[in-house]
């Protein structure tokens, strides 16, 4: 058995988002591992309810909830807007599984929506011909970001819909440990015309290095492209008092009493506006330091088998987009789905804000990777 620390440590972190396609950067996954997969049932059903925030809020649970049952100890995951996936060892698994269970249950009684949780073994994956494969990504010298190939998470995610490997959810009552979990920022609308959610897969039978190629001309287009840009600004995302995720942040708090949990989290959150709004320095928290890393840190792109991106672009380069996209698509090389927006939207978690390794997850602020998997299917037809 390989331990989750000796096995991700191992892997180098490599810069330069371009270079995400080159295959020898992925380390498959130990055999005896697990792969865990949840998402929300009818999440477009709740993207057309303007949940958007709800849903988000959800699958950014999954990886609280497992990282603090495993008490911070570092491992693979990846956050899909309306779920997540992520890899653990064997040491981790009923801590990974108990997680599962309880953000299920969390989610339905304190989100009103249904989640469906799987831990799925690896070699079951590979006994079907796919793999999973992990690189880590360092969008900053900050933290990295597991980014995902060989085919295996979305072949999870398949069986997870299917009802297999399926984990039933805990009692009622039960809560996940989501501490650090939060939402405070508000919406950054686009400074160049629209907040664009990418989602790109490869298509049945596609060629490997042909959609390599598609994928890299991608990224090299909005890289090189002065009319895209990470979707969040350069000051970090506006923060007001009272949040607008309050009621999000209150949900996700442990406390014997909902008043309890309101009374704490308005406090809270008026001491941290307070110190960032004036820029009060604080033990080993600097204010201006946190919101540069806030910046930085952002997993606004990523590949878990699929490109996903939010892009802050002009109307003129998402045509050239789905122009080369579309082209890929009629040669049989992938499949995609995009969404227009105005603004994105932001879910934190901060374990610890004097340490430079929070993470932001980025989406698109109404529908975001929901909805381009909508429009994804809907082209499939």
């Amino acid at each position: 058995m390989t331990s989750a620390a000796d096995y991700y440590a191992s892997i180098p972190v490599f810069r330069g988002f371009a270079r995400l396609m080159e295959p020898q950067l992925y380390k498959p996954v130990p055999d005896d591992w697990m792969i865990g997969t949840a998402d929300i049932v009818e999440s477009t059903k709740a993207i057309a309810d303007k949940r958007y925030k709800a849903v988000n809020m959800a699958g950014a649970a999954v990886i609280a909830a497992v990282t603090n049952a495993l008490e911070g100890r570092e491992f693979p995951f990846v956050f899909g807007g309306d779920g997540a996936s992520f890899a653990v060892g064997p040491d981790d698994v009923a801590a990974a599984r108990e997680a599962l269970a309880t953000t299920a249950t969390w989610v339905r009684e304190d989100l009103g929506l249904s989640m469906r949780v799987a831990l799925v073994p690896v070699s079951a994956i590979r006994a079907e011909g796919l793999d999973v494969r992990v690189a880590r990504y360092g969008p900053s010298a900050n933290l990295s970001y597991a980014m995902f190939a060989g085919g295996g998470l979305g072949w999870a995610e398949a069986a997870m819909k299917r009802g297999k490997f399926a984990i039933p959810p805990a009692p009622p009552g039960a809560q996940p440990d989501l501490s650090g979990l939060s939402c405070r920022f508000e919406e950054m609308p686009s400074s160049r015309g629209l907040i664009l959610s990418v989602l790109v897969l490869p298509a049945a039978g596609a060629e490997p290095n042909a959609f390599r190629k598609a994928i890299e001309d991608i990224i090299a287009l909005t890289e090189r492209s002065p009319d895209a840009g990470r979707p969040v600004p350069a000051g970090g995302p506006a923060l007001n008092w009272p949040p607008q995720g309050l009621g999000y942040e209150v949900r996700a708090t442990r406390g014997s009493s909902l008043l309890s949990r309101w009374v704490r989290v308005l406090g809270r959150t008026l001491f941290v506006y307070t110190v960032m709004r004036f820029g009060i320095r604080m033990g080993g928290f600097v204010p201006e330091l946190y919101r540069q890393q806030v910046v930085e840190n952002s997993d606004f792109r990523k590949y878990d088998d699929a490109l996903r991106m939010i892009l802050d672009c002009t109307e003129e380069l998402a045509r050239e987009l789905e122009r080369r996209l579309g082209a890929a698509a009629s040669r049989g090389i992938l499949r995609y789905g995009l969404h227009r927006q105005g603004a994105a939207m932001m879910t934190c978690f901060t374990p610890s804000a004097i340490r430079p390794d929070h993470v932001h997850f980025v989406d698109g602020a109404q529908g975001g990777y929901a909805s381009a998997a909508t429009a994804l299917k809907a082209a499939a037809a």
